[in-house]
């Protein structure tokens, strides 16, 4: 099986993660492809895979050194993201991608003009959606490749590394998927999110991140006397997102500029609620966003009543940077693997978060790595198959510069 067949057979499973849910995992579905890796990676000959309650994949490869070696670990989530369909994944190949926009089978197009990128990509073959899902690279594509690596190892006895930790996590899209991670089970001494998405990209560096639930509570009151009385909760929270600064939306931010981002709004007249997340690199910014928040709802609560707008936040995860100073040595292991494969390595911090950062401080540092994908959360996500063939190349150079470390 190669890499971009494995990626496909993963994709095909739905395995959404559910913010709403309060389980752990979300989603019981995710289940299903756990089970799956746990059978494929005992048959590659990783002895102690299993998947435990919560759903997180554990698995170790044995050392073939003679010596001992530090042990690398590297992870990947199994599930995607809520944000657009993620059932009935219908996988599809562009071979020799000639660098123009991609008309898919429902009859979406990938303009190259909205997702310049692509122009990269051209001459290579690209694995894309039919436009009617996500595809799921984020973070399959992950997998994929750390499943080829062991399958390398396996097929390859001769090759030396050290001991090499395997996990696969759940509901890192809804920023739980740390929350039952273990690594005294893992036994890594550091470790990878292959989570990322062009290849030639590590980062160390990550978001501040939190959520922020706003409950709206309304006055309901017949339309017909209604004068002088009627709280429209639904209106009160449309007006709460409207008051909030518009340059500080997504849409709006690039780089390390951070944003307030709406996710969710919902309501009627006696009670509406919203969902943001907030993420900023510099924790005071964070801090900023919500004394914006706490502000707009003084605002309204003053106009329509004390009580009418509350807000709740969460912390949902910390730059992993904080983490990563004191382990340099990690981040510099990704950037010589990447040159020793063939790629000029580029630094750039996450416009987001991964498993990595909550990682990162319970005490095993965990930089992340590109897999090929791209335009992740939606229809329009593809992944380079030629990058994700060299996301195993860059595993396996990892394991091999480890184990030169023990020589």
């Amino acid at each position: 099986m190669s890499t971009a067949e494995r990626l496909m057979r993963y994709c095909r499973f739905d395995t959404q993660s559910d913010p709403s849910s309060g389980t752990h995992p979300s989603s019981k579905k995710q289940f299903q492809l756990a089970e799956l890796l746990v059978e494929e990676l005992k048959e590659l000959g990783l002895k102690d895979a299993s998947v435990d309650e919560n759903c997180y994949v554990y698995a170790h490869l044995e050392s073939n050194l003679d010596k001992p070696c530090r042990t690398a670990g590297f992870i990947a989530h199994m599930d995607t993201a809520p944000d657009f369909n993620g059932s009935g994944v219908n996988p599809q190949i562009i071979e020799n991608y000639d660098g123009t926009d991609i008309v898919h089978a429902n009859g979406l197009i990938t303009k190259v003009s909205d997702f310049p990128d692509l122009k990269r990509y051209a001459g290579k073959s690209l694995i894309v959606t039919d436009g009617t899902s996500l595809l799921g690279a984020d973070d399959k594509a992950g997998i994929a490749a750390v499943m080829e690596t062991l399958s390398y190892y396996r097929d390859h006895p001769e090759m030396k590394h050290g001991t090499i930790a395997v996990a696969f996590t759940p509901d890192e899209e809804i920023g739980e998927g740390a929350m039952f991670f273990d690594p005294a089970r893992m036994k890594a001494d550091f470790a990878f999110t292959v989570d990322g998405d062009r290849l030639d990209v590590y980062s160390d560096e990550t978001f501040n991140g939190d959520a922020a639930h706003v409950e709206v509570t309304g006055v309901a009151v017949h339309p017909g006397s209604a004068k002088g009385k009627l709280v429209n909760a639904a209106l009160v929270a449309a007006e709460f997102a409207g008051l909030l600064p518009d340059y500080l939306t997504p849409a709006h931010t690039e780089g390390r500029e951070g944003f307030i981002s709406l996710q969710k709004i919902q309501g009627e007249i006696s009670q509406a609620s919203l969902d943001y997340i907030l993420r900023d690199h510099d924790i005071s910014l964070l801090e900023k966003y919500h004394r914006i928040m706490e502000e707009t709802a003084a605002l309204l609560n003053g106009r329509y009543g004390e009580g009418t707008v509350k807000i709740t936040f969460q912390e949902t995860y910390r730059n992993m940077k904080e983490a990563l100073k004191d382990h340099p040595e990690v981040s510099l292991l990704a950037e010589k693997a990447l040159k020793a494969i063939g790629y000029e390595p580029m630094n750039v911090p996450i416009r987001g978060g991964t498993d990595g950062s909550h990682i990162s401080f319970m005490g095993l540092p965990c930089p992340n790595i590109g897999n090929g994908g791209g335009n992740f959360h939606g229809p329009h996500e593809y992944c380079v198959i030629e990058e994700l063939e060299d996301t195993s190349r860059l595993i396996r150079k990892i394991a091999e510069l480890t184990a030169e470390e023990a020589e």
